[in-house]
């Protein structure tokens, strides 16, 4: 009679670490890039990382510029401490997460003083606020700390470009209406201002920023009664 193999079935191996079996872009990995985006937008809907927000959006390039540098941190940090989440005492664990993070946002900002230095001058500090950024810090302590490599990669790219592409849109219309211009070329037609029209310079200072994300969450929910906290 043969003997039956009672050996446990293991789980793959990705990177070091044990995942389920599952399609690299099932429909709950899908999700995690796709709910940050609208659903569980971390400025809009968990308001959080509100200060950039304000700070950097009077101009398109450095909004965009501080979406990128955020993706990259925010990414490669949910897939360092994935990857030592099992090694990292829970005692100093808030300051492992610092060091990654602080080390991610050093490369970043010689990357674009090599590269970008203009922008680089233009963020100046708020580059270095990356460190703590609380998004970063949440998604680092909420997600990447109890799961896989991959799904907290994901979680990473889906908390970050939800977090830029509010940037974005703020930094799309505060410079457009604040001085006719995208990206620092003129796109509002000469013929508009001979006939009156005047760009709207409110639009430059920090409170519009916010009164430009409160009607950005009017209108998300308006869309998504869901979003709608009930007392």
């Amino acid at each position: 009679m043969s003997k039956q193999n009672n050996k446990p079935e293991t789980k793959p191996m990705i990177l070091f670490i044990n995942e389920e079996r599952e399609a690299l872009f099932s429909k709950n990995n899908r999700a995690l890039l796709t709910d940050p985006m609208d659903d569980n937008n971390p400025i809009t809907v968990q308001v959080l990382g509100i200060c950039s927000a304000l700070a950097i959006t009077v101009q398109l390039k450095p909004a965009i510029v501080m979406s990128l540098s955020v993706i990259a941190v925010m990414a490669a940090s949910n897939v360092i401490i994935s990857l030592l989440r099992d090694l990292i005492p829970n005692r100093i664990r808030i300051i492992v997460q610092l060091v990654v993070v602080a080390s991610l946002v050093v490369l970043v900002d010689q990357i674009l003083k090599a590269y970008a230095y203009d922008v680089s001058k233009e963020l100046s500090i708020f580059i270095g606020l990356i460190i703590t950024n609380c998004i970063i810090m949440g998604r680092l302590e909420a997600f990447a700390l109890g799961n896989g490599v991959w799904k907290s990669f994901l979680d990473g790219i889906g908390n970050a470009a939800g977090y830029g592409f509010i940037l974005i849109v703020v930094a799309f219309f505060r410079e457009l209406l604040g001085s006719g211009k995208l990206l620092g070329y003129q796109v509002i037609p000469d013929f508009v201002y001979e006939m009156g029209y005047v760009n709207n310079g409110l639009m430059l200072l920090s409170p519009m920023a916010l009164i430009t994300v409160g009607l950005y969450i009017w209108v998300q929910r308006s869309r998504n009664r869901s979003l709608i906290e009930k007392n």
